[in-house]
């Protein structure tokens, strides 16, 4: 059974995000050191609040540096997406630098923070296989990605103006939604993560 790691660095729906991996058919591990990572398929990095917080607690743990080696698939959430990028913005935190670009406040938005569902348009990707071009993803937060390469995106949402909603760099994707809180289109993502990390490994 495809065993996935849930990264615990005290910022994150743990409950729900391993409830989605379980119904997908995973074995799940919540990890908070990183010798618990290393015979994971895969890995989930999840995140509320902010970069700053995420980041010292990935630091205190020694999580940072295995995070930037692992080569097999991870999914970023929320903050976790934002945790892939070089700087962010909204408390001066340097990230994993996993992807180029930035962490910036949402633009010209009506409110913040950016709370509810939203529709998402999203590219071809197999992050997103079997989701209705239909679906809506529910959203929290202020700050959004902004990659050096605009080639990373793959799905984007607009609130004041169009934001980067999900990024791809190999097998390291990460989306600005909640995937275990927006219903069967989240939990179909979830399980098509699942998937992929199912095929690296058989292929490994």
């Amino acid at each position: 059974m495809t065993r996935i790691a849930v990264i615990d660095h005290g910022a994150g729906n743990l409950v729900s995000i391993a409830q989605g991996l379980h119904r997908a058919g995973a074995t799940v591990d919540v990890v908070d050191n990183p010798g618990d990572i290393g015979s994971a398929d895969g890995i989930v990095l999840p995140g509320v609040g902010t970069t700053g917080a995420a980041m010292d607690r990935l630091l205190a743990a020694d999580l940072a540096g295995p995070l930037r080696d692992w080569e097999k698939p991870l999914l970023g959430i929320c903050v976790g997406l934002q945790l892939f990028f070089d700087h962010s913005e909204e408390d001066g935190t340097d990230a994993l630098g996993l992807i180029r670009g930035r962490v910036s406040r949402l633009a010209d938005a009506p409110l913040l923070p950016h709370i509810g569902w939203n529709d998402v348009g999203f590219a071809a990707d197999p992050l997103f296989v079997g989701v209705p071009d239909d679906a809506t993803f529910y959203f929290v937060h202020s700050f959004a990605v902004v990659p050096e390469d605009e080639s990373v995106v793959i799905a984007t949402t607009e609130y004041g103006k169009p934001f980067v909603a999900a990024a791809r760099s190999g097998k390291r994707v990460g989306v600005q939604f909640h995937p275990e809180r927006s219903g069967a289109a989240g939990l179909r993502m979830l399980a098509n993560f699942v998937s992929a990390a199912e095929r690296d490994r058989d292929a490994a």
